[in-house]
Protein backbone atom coordinates (compact mmCIF):
# COMPACT_ATOMS: atom_id res chain seq x y z
CA UNK A 1 0.00 0.00 0.00
CA UNK A 2 1.43 3.65 -1.06
CA UNK A 3 2.24 6.03 2.21
CA UNK A 4 -0.35 8.46 0.88
CA UNK A 5 -2.59 6.04 1.04
CA UNK A 6 -2.29 4.52 4.41
CA UNK A 7 -1.28 8.19 6.14
CA UNK A 8 -4.72 9.12 4.82
CA UNK A 9 -6.76 6.89 5.31
CA UNK A 10 -5.88 6.06 9.50
CA UNK A 11 -5.86 9.61 10.11
CA UNK A 12 -9.24 9.86 8.48
CA UNK A 13 -10.51 6.68 9.39
CA UNK A 14 -8.94 5.80 13.08
CA UNK A 15 -7.77 9.28 14.42
CA UNK A 16 -6.49 12.63 13.16
CA UNK A 17 -3.02 12.72 13.31
CA UNK A 18 -2.19 8.54 13.20
CA UNK A 19 -1.51 8.85 9.80
CA UNK A 20 1.07 11.56 10.51
CA UNK A 21 2.47 9.12 13.40
CA UNK A 22 2.73 5.97 11.48
CA UNK A 23 4.57 7.87 8.73
CA UNK A 24 7.35 8.98 11.13
CA UNK A 25 6.07 12.99 11.61
CA UNK A 26 5.71 12.51 15.01
CA UNK A 27 5.71 15.91 16.36
CA UNK A 28 3.18 17.20 14.07
CA UNK A 29 0.89 13.77 14.59
CA UNK A 30 1.07 14.10 18.72
CA UNK A 31 -0.37 17.99 17.86
CA UNK A 32 -3.12 16.96 15.73
CA UNK A 33 -3.78 14.34 18.45
CA UNK A 34 -4.05 16.59 21.67
CA UNK A 35 -6.02 19.24 19.90
CA UNK A 36 -8.18 16.57 18.70
CA UNK A 37 -8.67 15.22 21.83
CA UNK A 38 -8.82 18.23 23.76
CA UNK A 39 -12.03 19.33 21.58
CA UNK A 40 -13.24 16.18 21.28
CA UNK A 41 -13.29 16.07 25.17
CA UNK A 42 -14.89 19.46 25.58
CA UNK A 43 -17.60 18.26 22.83
CA UNK A 44 -18.73 15.07 25.32
CA UNK A 45 -18.76 17.35 27.87
CA UNK A 46 -21.29 19.50 26.53
CA UNK A 47 -23.10 16.90 25.58
CA UNK A 48 -22.94 15.37 28.72
CA UNK A 49 -24.16 18.79 30.52
CA UNK A 50 -26.65 18.89 28.07
CA UNK A 51 -28.09 14.97 29.30
CA UNK A 52 -27.55 15.79 32.63
CA UNK A 53 -30.31 19.29 32.28
CA UNK A 54 -32.74 17.24 30.12
CA UNK A 55 -32.20 14.24 33.40
CA UNK A 56 -32.92 17.14 35.55
CA UNK A 57 -35.67 18.27 33.99
CA UNK A 58 -37.21 15.26 33.88
CA UNK A 59 -36.47 14.77 37.57
CA UNK A 60 -38.23 18.23 38.28
CA UNK A 61 -41.32 16.78 36.46
CA UNK A 62 -41.59 13.83 38.54
CA UNK A 63 -39.69 11.13 36.64
CA UNK A 64 -42.41 11.46 33.96
CA UNK A 65 -41.60 10.12 30.79
CA UNK A 66 -43.11 12.15 27.87
CA UNK A 67 -41.66 12.59 24.14
CA UNK A 68 -43.28 15.85 23.96
CA UNK A 69 -41.40 17.01 27.57
CA UNK A 70 -37.92 15.80 26.60
CA UNK A 71 -38.24 17.56 23.29
CA UNK A 72 -38.72 20.96 24.90
CA UNK A 73 -36.28 20.10 27.65
CA UNK A 74 -33.73 19.22 24.95
CA UNK A 75 -34.78 22.64 22.84
CA UNK A 76 -34.41 24.62 26.44
CA UNK A 77 -30.82 23.10 27.48
CA UNK A 78 -29.67 24.14 24.21
CA UNK A 79 -30.11 27.61 24.93
CA UNK A 80 -27.43 27.32 27.79
CA UNK A 81 -25.04 30.04 27.38
CA UNK A 82 -21.68 27.67 26.17
CA UNK A 83 -23.38 26.67 22.69
CA UNK A 84 -20.27 28.64 21.30
CA UNK A 85 -17.39 26.82 23.17
CA UNK A 86 -19.77 23.70 21.81
CA UNK A 87 -19.26 24.84 18.08
CA UNK A 88 -15.88 25.52 18.30
CA UNK A 89 -14.68 22.85 19.72
CA UNK A 90 -16.64 20.76 17.00
CA UNK A 91 -15.15 23.03 13.87
CA UNK A 92 -11.77 22.56 15.10
CA UNK A 93 -11.94 19.00 15.53
CA UNK A 94 -13.84 18.77 11.86
CA UNK A 95 -10.36 20.83 10.90
CA UNK A 96 -8.08 18.60 12.69
CA UNK A 97 -9.36 15.83 10.81
CA UNK A 98 -9.05 17.25 7.62
CA UNK A 99 -6.11 18.82 8.27
CA UNK A 100 -4.71 15.04 9.17
CA UNK A 101 -6.17 13.63 5.99
CA UNK A 102 -4.50 16.01 3.90
CA UNK A 103 -1.77 16.22 5.92
CA UNK A 104 -0.71 12.67 6.00
CA UNK A 105 -1.77 12.16 2.26
CA UNK A 106 1.23 14.89 1.24
CA UNK A 107 3.45 13.37 3.42
CA UNK A 108 2.73 10.31 2.11
CA UNK A 109 3.10 11.51 -1.54
CA UNK A 110 6.88 12.42 -0.65
CA UNK A 111 7.76 9.72 0.94
CA UNK A 112 6.60 7.78 -2.10
CA UNK A 113 8.36 9.73 -4.75
CA UNK A 114 11.80 9.46 -2.63
CA UNK A 115 10.70 5.49 -2.37
CA UNK A 116 10.92 5.59 -6.27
Amino acid sequence: MKNSLKGALFSGLVFPGLGQVILKHYKRGVVIMLISSASLLIIIMKAVQKAFAILEKMDLDNGTIDMNMIVNAAKQSSTISGDSIFTLALLLFAFCWILGIVDAYIIGRIKDKISL
